[in-house]
């Protein structure tokens, strides 16, 4: 029987919670990155002090600060460091363009960016474009590990650390807005998320602890990154709440990135994305069982290929425990557990949350249907960002729609059938993408697969695959469309097939299904 997780007192803040939780634990190892590692006391320290440098910047309470910066320990500092002060981080992805920061700044209203020395050049260029707007709002430019001269009035975070006073934490409400994190854009434009002090604590009690178990000796290794909502959960508030150790990665993860922390660093928890996991497969550098001490691997993103979750835990053996969450849900709220792994189905509710299968009438429907996915659980966001309307589709009372269709079957597993904006209605009958995706990747040749419906000559919606082949491999439109139809019902097969070099993604690893749209349409 699961124990009930206590809820956190109304007054609640996560930093200092994380830092009481770890007060016994000064001299141990928290966070290994590309720079050296940095103790539970360091880490205690530091996070204060930068606490007190934003006091000192003139930050207040609740105003916004962007977060854009490589994973590393500094990263973790700025993003407690705000939580501590009641400063609100606004944390972006790494890899967009000055046209995006832009958006995200204005969007935000940030007065302050924390910043990457190697990300400096292109958040500067958003910020002159906005000069050339009417003006932005940032007052305060702080850089980590810059390798050049800095701009004017510039901080540099080492030094800003070393000059500052420690602050106390502030006293927040554990509902008040604490920190975003801008949708991934796997649908269009991103909606900055805001989320509460007591968000991150549930996530780490309802999942990090008690679905996947991890414990002080672990140690933590995400392929997700940092501004990812699963990755956040992953490499900060799971591993800092059982006071385990964290490896932290700069650099994109490569196969053979993670392959060199994997023998290097020994993590024995991996979170990855099934693209990723699918690459380490394929990649000839991929260690054997005896190089590694994994214990426990975890996927999301996108739903994992059965054949991905076989074929990793015969080469491991170990298990990948694929789930899925959202950026307004924080992490994951159905998922696969230790000891009850089913490659090809997303598992069953978290404990804590409930899960609800709509139809177009908005009743549930029943076992084997597709159905809207519907979630309710204590880590849902407060809302999108001056985007009432969005808010009100997505944020339906206490229920949060995914934009996610699924079946469950009797056993109460269920499986993702495909995005709602993705899925296809083809002689008037859904085909889940993923379904048909699932199978290409089957075929020995194929490395990736991606699924799109494509209106035909009649005006009729046909599927088309784009696929990308394996290095060296060969296989030709027939021969994948004649795979599908021994596997699947026949007017499932694709009925058009593109061979690509890559497929759109984000930096998430979510394909980007209305970019191939596109492709065949225009821009919406």
């Amino acid at each position: 029987m699961t124990t009930p997780v206590t809820a956190p007192p109304e007054r609640f803040n996560f930093a200092r919670h994380l830092l009481e939780l770890n007060a016994g634990r000064a001299q141990k190892v928290a966070l290994i990155d590309d720079a050296g590692t940095l103790t539970y006391g360091q880490l205690a320290d530091q996070v204060q002090r930068f606490a007190g440098a934003l006091a000192a910047l003139g930050l207040r309470r609740e105003e916004r600060v962007l977060l854009l910066m490589h994973d590393s320990s500094d990263w973790v500092v700025a993003f407690l460091g705000a939580l501590h002060a009641g400063v609100v981080p606004v944390a972006v992805n790494t890899l967009l363009t000055a046209q995006d920061y832009a958006y995200m700044l204005a969007n935000s209203r940030a007065q302050a960016a924390l910043v990457s020395g190697a990300l400096l050049p292109t958040l500067q260029t958003a910020l002159d474009s906005l000069q050339g707007q009417g003006g932005h709002e940032v007052r305060h430019l702080v850089v980590s590990r810059a390798s050049g001269a800095l701009p004017e009035g510039a901080h540099d975070f080492a030094a800003l650390l070393a000059r500052s006073q420690p602050a106390t934490a502030a006293d927040t409400h554990g509902e008040e807005p604490a920190f975003w994190l801008y949708s991934s854009g796997s649908t269009g434009a991103p909606k900055g998320t805001v989320h509460t002090q007591a968000n991150l604590y549930w996530t780490a009690e309802l999942y990090g602890k008690a679905v996947l178990g991890l414990r002080e000796s672990d140690v933590v290794f995400s392929a997700a990154k940092l501004f990812f909502a699963y990755g956040l959960g992953n490499a900060l508030s799971f591993p800092l709440s059982v006071g385990a150790s964290v490896v932290l990665m700069a650099e994109r993860p490569t196969p053979q990135a993670c392959f060199k922390r994997f023998v290097e660093q020994r993590p024995t928890i991996f979170y990855g994305a099934p693209t990723g996991y699918g690459g380490m497969l394929a990649s000839p550098d991929l260690p054997a069982r005896s190089q590694v001490a994994l214990r426990l691997c975890s996927s999301a993103g996108e739903a994992l290929p059965q054949d991905i979750g076989e074929r990793w835990t015969r080469h491991f053996g170990v298990d990948i425990i694929d789930g899925i969450g959202s950026t307004e849900m924080l992490h994951i709220f159905l998922s696969n557990r230790p000891g009850d792994v089913r490659y090809g189905t997303t598992g069953k509710p978290v404990p804590g949350y409930e899960i609800e299968l709509r139809g177009e009438d908005g009743r549930a429907v029943a076992d084997g249907e597709i159905g809207d996915l519907y979630i309710r659980g204590p880590s849902a966001a407060l809302m999108y960002w001056n985007n009432r309307g969005k808010s009100r589709d997505t944020f339906q009372g206490g229920w949060t729609k995914a934009g996610d269709k699924y079946t469950r079957d009797a056993d109460g597993y269920c499986t993702y059938a495909g995005r709602n904006d993705d899925m296809l209605k083809v002689s008037g009958i859904y085909v889940s993408p993923f379904e048909v995706e699932a199978t290409l990747v089957q075929h020995p040749a194929v490395l990736e697969a991606a699924v799109i419906g494509k209106t035909d000559a009649d005006g009729l919606t046909k599927t088309k695959a784009f696929v990308v082949l394996k290095a060296g491999a060969q296989a030709s439109e027939a021969e994948l469309q004649a795979f599908v139809k021994e596997r699947l019902a026949p007017y499932k097969y694709p009925r058009f097939i593109e061979f690509l070099s890559e497929l759109p993604k984000t930096a998430t690893g979510k394909i980007q299904r209305f970019r191939l749209r596109e492709r065949e349409t225009g821009p919406a």
